[in-house]
């Protein structure tokens, strides 16, 4: 049985796959040649709040000709306690499969172990697997391809997202900078397990020069508002504006997994200019999550 857990454990040829599907899936949307969940509920359980992931999932099991079960950590017992290999065994024996959306890494994957059936991670603390095979297909569509380009992380390194951009570049054929001050960057284990590929510092002009791509993500994740004032002073001088922009290569992406806080990790006027990648990046979150649940299925 396949699972999407994490980028750290899915291999290239996998992310390959899952890519070539995305691009048939996106074109034959209106046009869908068959229906894999036809007969199939499946759940999601999410213990985060969400816009982009519970929107593209719902409307992609439904696409794929499923039924989505939304449940919210407070709709079921896990929310008082239950232990997640016992929600698990439960679902496993009514569900298809399962779309998690949580905190805890190790949920994810003791639901997998359990439930016995197909199940995603749709973000934990530790990755945010999916954003991130939707942002080499944007990047595949704006540039052709990411093979052989520089993408370069600003802000948060040690967050979900530049984790899951670490174990994408250390499989396949890009560099990836990760700018971030010292307190907020991957830890030299992370960097040393991953590989090549990746450079980290603290240097955001020189991270930034001559890039492909200038990825961004909100300096303060859920579960960390009380670390805000902190966060944001130490963060200020890692956003993406016009003038950091000039020093990328011409014609360079700025993108942004969102929400996006205007005026601190990226400027308003960056996202309007770059409205067309930037939204174009969360509408392939529906394309590449049904060809994730497809490439489950075979």
């Amino acid at each position: 049985m396949k699972h999407l857990l994490s980028l750290e454990s899915l291999p290239a040829g996998d992310m390959a796959e899952i890519l070539a599907l995305t691009k048939t899936i996106k074109a034959m949307r209106n046009h869908p040649a068959e229906h894999p969940l036809r007969n199939q509920c499946w759940g999601m359980i999410f213990s985060k709040s969400s816009t982009r992931t519970r929107v593209s999932f719902e409307v992609g099991i439904r696409e794929l000709g499923g039924d989505a079960l939304f449940l919210s950590a407070n709709d079921i017992q896990l929310g008082r306690g239950e232990p997640i290999k016992d929600t698990a065994r439960v679902m496993g024996r009514m569900l298809h499969g399962a779309v998690i959306r949580t905190f805890a890494q190790q949920d994810v994957e003791d639901f997998a172990r359990y439930s016995n059936i197909p199940t995603i991670n749709a973000l934990t603390d530790d990755e945010h697997p999916c954003q991130i095979l939707a942002d080499l297909f944007t990047i595949q569509e704006k540039l052709g391809t990411y093979g052989g380009k520089t993408v370069t992380f600003i802000g948060d390194g040690a967050c979900n997202v530049s984790r899951s951009w670490i174990w994408a570049a250390s499989k396949l054929n890009f560099q990836l900078r990760i700018a971030s001050p010292k307190p907020f960057q991957p830890s030299p284990e992370l960097i040393a397990r991953a590989g090549g590929n990746i450079v980290v510092t603290d240097d955001v002009v020189a991270a930034v020069s001559g890039a492909d791509v200038l990825y961004t993500d909100v300096w303060v994740s859920m579960g960390l508002e009380r670390e805000a004032e902190y966060r944001l002073a130490q963060l200020a001088g890692y956003q993406i504006n016009a003038e950091l922009l000039k020093k990328a290569a011409p014609g360079a992406l700025a993108m942004h997994c969102l929400p996006a806080y205007r005026g601190k990790e990226i400027t308003d006027e960056v996202v309007e200019g770059h409205a067309d990648t930037i939204f174009t990046e969360a509408e392939n979150r529906l394309h590449v999550q049904k060809a994730i649940i497809t490439w489950l299925l075979k």
